[in-house]
């Protein structure tokens, strides 16, 4: 998911001088040349400014090897919204709430009385009917997500033989409370009809480690398997271990998420006696009510939520849909109390800092934040005071609550709110954190209140916290399909634009409704030259050179390959009278390119 560039004079590096001077195979790319990268915000010089302590005098470092950058290429879930990704993150959008009456069991002695509880769930042909009955939900959401995000990454059961060296392919999923309902029944068992009647599976599907293990039984994936349990942070710390597993070289492909099932008498009553949970029976739907006044707990929620992760190289070799990528992340501890957050959130801002260290990204690039956010009295707030000490101005940060809809789903939380921070930098819309009705007034950011927005999210980050004190932090950024790319003319000169792209797409100006101007690139280097007497929109970039910004959008395409000569003339006629165009907005607008083909496409980049 890498994103921005850097405004240096080491850019003119990456620029070549003649059309045979690069070779962009995944083994001798040039530096940042595998995706692309974002232009920084267009107030940073100006913020910049106001901030009497600059953050850092250059640009952090980006991981630029392709075997140690890991990207996303595929999702699965199970939640209260069912078990497609697209629906689910269309319901998040809509602003609908999941939670209602407990009717798994009867929790009418109980002081809280609903939850984010999922109705109805089938297995759908990803388990076997014995072991389907057999099995803790814990297990069963795990196993059916973990497939479900293979079959979204082009690696379903028909697939994936000859793609994965299953031998480099590892299975990280954790989970908070575990197989709680197996372990329930087995203690009530054990109690009313001692030992001789527990079933032989109260073991195994008790512990943490079996979802992982389970899936890779079925899978046949031989790498890097365990499970992390560090309560309500469990996700992250997964996707954290799991990239650096790919990292280190250890594993070229990582399942990743969080999987939890704990409505149920034994986890309702424990939570109920930490008295962490909302009591608002009358009206459960707005119960979860993150930086309200009035909240007054969390509200107990459950599912799955499993990442494919790979590194960068392997993706690309087996043309895989990439559909973000992972920058980087941290995890520590508050070492403060058991369950209570640090009032000041000083674990927290140091967890943030060092996750955008690892992940080679200012704190000025990030602008949406999927918070943790639960609707307690005092985690709230100490998320949001650790916020401020990292980023100085928030005007321009919109952050989130997906626990507001789905509510607190334990050790599979960061697994759901990674798939929602994904969908929101593919689609460009966050979705709401409902039930904003009397705000906190210290919360001086954008919580994207009751409604969707629309918004270009540039680097997201997931937060994620659990009893114990642990903190953990994970970045994202797009990745390359639904990918908008930025051209960056130095003044009037010709200016000289290496781009990478996937076999078979299609280029389009979209900025403007020219949708006649498609081609497809062969390795080489891009010259564009661009006019702009009239309109259009100008960046003024910390490095002193304004920065002309132009849309561009990939969709599949068939071949068409644009050399010199009349194809370049007639582009440029086609484009030219497409420019010219009256609006009672605009008034007259006209843009000129000039191409140069004989160029690239294999991943999207582009480069000043």
């Amino acid at each position: 998911m890498q994103i921005l560039p850097t405004p240096s004079s080491s850019l003119s590096s990456l620029r070549v001088s003649s059309m045979e001077s690069l070779s962009l195979t995944p083994k001798s790319l040039p530096l940042k040349t595998l995706l692309p990268l974002r232009p920084r915000p267009k107030n940073l010089s100006r913020r910049k400014s106001q901030n009497p302590k600059p953050i850092s005098s250059s640009s952090p470092e980006r991981e630029t090897d392709p075997k140690k950058r890991v990207v996303i290429t595929g999702m699965g879930l199970v939640s209260v919204f069912g078990n497609d990704v697209d629906a689910y993150y269309d319901r998040l959008l809509s602003g609908e709430s999941g939670i209602g009456p407990i009717d798994r069991f009867d929790a009418s002695k109980f002081p809280t009385r609903f939850a984010g509880q999922i109705r109805g769930f089938t297995s759908g042909g990803y388990i076997d009917g014995k072991n389907d009955r057999r099995l803790d939900d814990c297990l069963r959401y795990c196993i059916v997500s973990g497939k479900k995000a293979l079959e979204n990454a082009g690696l379903g059961p028909d697939l994936m033989d000859g793609k994965i060296d299953k031998e480099r392919a590892g299975v990280l999923v954790g989970t908070g409370m575990g197989g709680l309902t197996v372990f329930s029944n087995g203690v009530q068992t054990l109690h009313e009809k001692g030992y001789r009647k527990m079933t032989p599976f109260f073991i195994p599907y008790a512990i943490t480690n079996m979802g992982s293990a389970l899936l890779a039984i079925e899978l046949g994936f031989m790498g890097p398997n365990y499970s992390i349990s560090t309560a309500c942070a469990t996700s992250n710390y997964c996707f954290y271990a799991a990239a650096n597993h790919i990292r280190r070289g250890e594993a070229d492909l990582m399942l990743a998420g969080g999987t939890e099932a704990a409505i149920i008498p034994i986890g309702l009553g424990g939570f109920v006696a930490c008295r962490a949970l909302s009591q608002r029976n009358d009206d459960p739907q707005t119960a979860s009510r993150p930086w309200d006044k009035d909240r007054d707990g969390f509200v107990m929620g459950e599912g799955a939520g499993v990442l494919v992760m790979e590194s960068l190289e392997h993706a690309m070799k087996r043309d895989a849909p990439i559909i973000a990528e992972y920058l980087g992340g941290a995890v520590n501890c508050d070492a403060h109390h058991m369950t209570d957050p640090r009032a000041d959130g000083l674990g927290v801002s140091t967890c943030i800092e060092r996750s955008l260290e690892d992940s080679g990204v200012a704190p000025e690039e990030v602008n949406y934040i999927n918070a943790h956010a639960t609707s307690t009295l005092a985690g709230d707030l100490a998320e949001v005071n650790a916020i401020k000490k990292v980023f100085t101005n928030t005007s321009e940060i919109k952050i989130n609550a997906t626990k507001s809809m789905i509510g607190h789903c334990l050790g599979a939380a960061g697994g759901l709110e990674a798939i929602a921070t994904i969908k929101a930098i593919n689609t460009g819309w966050l979705h709401p954190s409902i039930n904003q009705f009397n705000p906190e007034p210290s919360v001086e950011f954008d919580t994207v209140a009751n409604k969707k927005q629309q918004h270009e999210v540039n680097v997201a980050i997931s937060n994620s916290f659990g009893f114990g004190g642990h903190n953990s932090v994970v970045l994202s950024g797009i990745g390359l399909n639904h990918q908008h790319i930025r051209f960056y003319p130095s003044g009037c000169r010709a200016h000289q634009v290496t781009c990478r792209y996937g076999p078979n797409m299609e280029v389009m100006d979209s900025s403007h409704a020219v949708n006649t101007a498609k081609f497809i690139f062969k390795p080489g280097n891009i010259n564009f030259t661009r006019f702009r007497p009239y309109g259009g929109r100008t960046n003024h970039h910390p490095s002193g050179l304004d920065q002309v910004t132009h849309d561009m959008q990939v969709r599949p395409f068939k071949i068409h390959v644009l050399r010199t000569g009349h194809e370049v003339g007639l582009l440029f006629f086609g484009c030219l009278a497409c420019h010219f165009y009256i609006t009672s907005i605009r008034m007259f607008s006209v843009y000129i390119f000039f191409v140069t083909v004989d160029m690239i496409m294999t991943q999207p980049y582009c480069h000043d």
